[in-house]
């Protein structure tokens, strides 16, 4: 009996080495297993690491084309960028079209194993890529994981698993008079693409475009903000290194920073198929005007001013949940968000427990810089702000709702910070009763205000919602699935989250809203397949045996007397027999032969 338990133990042994073993082989010969390689994170990113504070920081250099690079947080010099020329522009677009023939050519298989190359990558270097992120716009590092990086790997994630099947061909149905053809629509790459993007997710927004465009096949020019210029080498090297890694050009990549007056030579070029913009409302007229020159197709995301709408019958548990989304919804990145909440719209019996829950949490918040951040600092729990350009405006606007009857609890002007006096702060506020009317309810502020406005019942909230030129993203809150629903139906918005907060980006749903928010959708199929030439191509199904011909008394030029009215009946017989009833088709057999 030992003895037999000993040989089962070998055997069982044997068996799980081998298992072992053709795990490795197969992990092995995977074409598409990722292939490491090693960016090197600018030193300014190091701990400890501390720059020039400049004493007035600002993007322009007095006399010179140089964007001056700086940390909002600190004021800290980040270097200086020689922003690119038209000519520069020119040959980046050249680079990328040359490199896109080839990359064409590539299988799903092969663009799949330069974005899992990638994805490794990311995962591996969370810390540094959040910490250049935070640099370059002031957020803090918790902000970056959510909004940076956590994105980022979601969007490689899906596009690896669902980008093939996005983008391969699709039968379509066809009909009775067209029963000998099959039908298909194909997604192609338009060739080189661009995206303009904005500076507010430094990563992952220059990164996301880049993912979506090269695995349709396509090359592409990043045009990222003069804001966090210095940033976009090394991020646009991430993407380029990883090509490199797999063997292929990283020309397919351009990166490109330019000032407003270059990037309308960007914008026009008629060699540009598609552009991606995120941005602000003013600067897209230019953008779309621009490219309207070359009847380039744009997607436009131009924020908003989301609505929270909280309705009345949260219970305790709930209303301890959806206050902590609240806070981070608004806060997220210093209120500096495109989907990030706007207004938060209660109804009257979680309205006044809202005010006194929120009070003391947003008056205890710290702002704060993640620079020289040493276990001994204070904690951190907001942002800089990525300039204090709108600052006064901001102030104003706040003010005028005061004076309109809203009530400022908390906040509503700059904060220096005692650490960091250059850097742009704005004290973390808390303004209720504001109304519809009032500018600062129809104004995107972008900044850490948490907006709170009363609504009497569910028609009000909704009204409420709908009431300003935006709408991209909405939430709601509550219990019954019947207000829920109803909220989902009637809000004005691109997309919704039930009882949460922007995930449906975190799901790869498609990206964008209507309105004075934009048009077009990244993200998702919808936005994989908006970078291609959606062809559409009708086949012969049994070439051998059928094939369209024109009937004799239709064929060019008509011929003998009455030609016309015989070549008329046949046609109208066509149609009653393909799209008429019963009786139909009989009258439109009689009209093909004759009767």
């Amino acid at each position: 009996m030992e003895h037999l338990e000993g040989y089962n133990t070998y055997v069982l042994g044997a068996i799980g080495a081998l298992t072992l073993g053709l795990f490795y082989i197969l992990l092995r010969s995977d074409p598409e297993a990722p292939v490491p390689y090693n960016v090197t994170p600018p030193e300014q990113s190091q701990p400890g690491w501390k720059g020039e504070v400049l004493e007035e920081p600002s993007l322009k250099v007095s006399g010179s084309s140089l964007v001056q690079c700086y940390a909002p947080a600190t004021g800290e010099s980040l270097g200086r960028i020689n922003p690119s020329s038209t000519s520069s522009i020119d040959r980046a677009i050249a680079k990328a079209t040359e490199a896109q023939t080839q990359w064409a050519q590539t299988t799903f298989s092969q663009r799949r194993k330069v974005l899992k190359t990638m994805l490794k990558f990311v995962l591996e270097n969370q810390e540094a890529i959040a910490r250049v992120a935070c640099l370059d716009s002031g957020k803090t590092m918790v902000d970056a994981c959510l909004g940076e990086i956590l994105v980022t790997v979601e969007k490689l994630r899906w596009v690896i698993k669902h980008g093939e099947e996005s983008l391969k061909s699709e039968r379509r149905p066809g009909n009775m008079l067209m029963a000998y053809k099959w039908h298909e629509v194909m997604w192609q790459p338009l060739g080189v693409v661009a995206a303009c993007v904005s500076w507010n997710y430094p990563f992952h927004n220059l990164i996301s475009p880049i993912i979506a465009s090269i695995f349709a096949g396509n090359a592409i020019i990043v045009k990222g903000s003069e804001n966090t210029a210095w940033s976009s080498s090394y991020f646009t090297s991430i993407a380029t290194s990883a090509l490199v890694a797999c063997g292929h050009n990283p020309n397919i990549v351009q990166s490109v920073i330019c000032w407003p007056n270059v990037a309308e030579h960007l914008t026009s070029h008629p060699s540009i198929a598609h552009i991606t913009f995120i941005g602000s409302r003013p600067v897209a007229h230019h953008v779309c005007a621009s490219a309207s020159k070359a009847l380039t197709p744009v997607c436009v995301e131009l924020g908003g001013k989301d609505p929270a709408i909280v309705l009345d019958d949260l219970s305790k548990s709930d209303f301890k949940r959806v206050s902590g989304i609240l806070m981070r919804g608004v806060f997220q990145s210093a209120g500096q968000n495109c989907i990030g909440i706007e207004r938060v719209i209660a109804l009257p019996k979680v309205y006044s427990r809202f005010i006194d829950h929120f009070a003391p949490l947003i008056t205890a918040l710290r702002p704060g810089s993640i620079l020289n951040h040493s276990p001994d600092d204070e904690q951190i729990d907001i942002g800089a702000c990525i300039s204090d350009a709108n600052f006064f405006k901001l102030e104003a606007i706040i003010q005028d709702a005061v004076s309109n009857g809203a009530r400022l609890i908390c906040g509503g002007k700059r904060y220096i910070h005692p650490k960091y006096p250059k850097g742009h702060y704005f004290t973390p506020t808390l303004i209720v009763d504001v109304k519809p009317t009032m500018k600062i309810a129809q104004t995107e502020l972008f900044a850490p205000v948490f907006l709170l406005m009363r609504a009497e019942n569910i028609d009000d909230a909704i009204a409420i919602a709908n009431s300003t030129p935006y709408a991209l993203g909405a939430s709601v809150y509550g219990s019954s699935t019947r207000s829920l629903e109803r909220v989902v139906r009637e809000v004005h918005a691109g997309m919704v989250a039930v009882n949460d907060f922007a995930v449906t980006y975190v799901v790869q749903l498609p990206f964008g809203g209507i309105k004075g928010s934009g048009y077009g959708r990244f993200a998702g199929k919808e936005g994989m397949r908006s970078l291609c030439n959606q062809k559409a191509v009708t086949r012969d199904r049994w070439p051998g045996l059928i094939k369209t011909s024109i009937p004799g008394p239709m064929d060019l030029p008509l011929k003998g007397r009455g030609a016309g009215e015989k070549a008329w009946k046949m046609a109208v017989g066509i149609v009653w027999f393909g799209y008429g009833d019963w009786r139909g088709k009989i009258k439109g057999i009689k009209g093909l032969i004759g009767l």
